[in-house]
């Protein structure tokens, strides 16, 4: 072999290896860019996620009880009795919501009568309403609060429980706490919160 033959030979391993390094440059670049919109784009994904709200529960189980949203009412500011002689009607300056869970027993005994019930409701800000009962004056507008906590026998249909709330009308996104409630001392056993669609 000549000396041209060695110098060209040389010459193209020299350029073969800078064109090598500049592709091995470019790849390492290209690979870097793309990891890096990946985890750009994973983590705004995670992040809308994390905006989006949780999604509406309007069924939950606590212990062998069902409970499950039937209905949320906004019935105005007046709450008519359904006997004015005995108990008037009762007003407010803001609105009264009527709500109705069902109450099913998916065990295989009875839960005995005081064992459940439906408890406060709550608004996006926090804010507590608790139900209208004073001196069980409820029983004149409600046609279901007689029932709220009464003995459930296994797989019978949903036992409707009525109440009545006076609540701010700047409140939303309400939900009503629900509850198992120790029959022996009547404290909470357990809570949960169904959502409300309020008509």
């Amino acid at each position: 072999m000549n000396k041209k033959s060695k110098g060209a030979a040389s010459s193209i391993l020299l350029i073969l290896g800078v064109v090598l390094a500049i592709v091995i440059i470019v790849v390492f670049v290209v690979i870097k860019i793309n990891a890096s919109k990946t985890a750009t784009k994973a983590k705004e994904t995670e992040s809308a996620q994390n905006n989006e709200p949780p999604p509406a529960v309007y069924q939950a189980q606590l212990g062998d009880i069902n409970f499950t949203f039937e209905l949320a009412q906004n019935v105005g500011s007046v709450l008519k009795s359904k006997d004015p002689r005995f108990q008037p009607d009762l007003t407010t300056t803001e609105k009264f919501i009527k709500v109705v869970i069902g109450a099913q027993n998916k065990g295989k005994v009875n839960i005995k009568k005081g064992s459940w019930d439906i408890g406060n409701i709550v608004d996006s800000e926090g804010r507590n309403f608790v139900p209208v009962n004073q001196d069980n004056q409820i029983f004149a507008f409600a046609n279901n609060a007689n029932v709220c906590g009464a003995l459930l026998k296994p797989e019978f249909e949903p036992t409707l429980c009525e109440k009545y709330y006076e609540v701010s009308k700047g409140s939303t996104d309400l939900k009503v706490e629900i509850d198992l409630i120790d029959e022996n001392s009547a404290k909470k056993k357990s809570s949960s919160f169904l959502d409300l669609i309020v008509e």
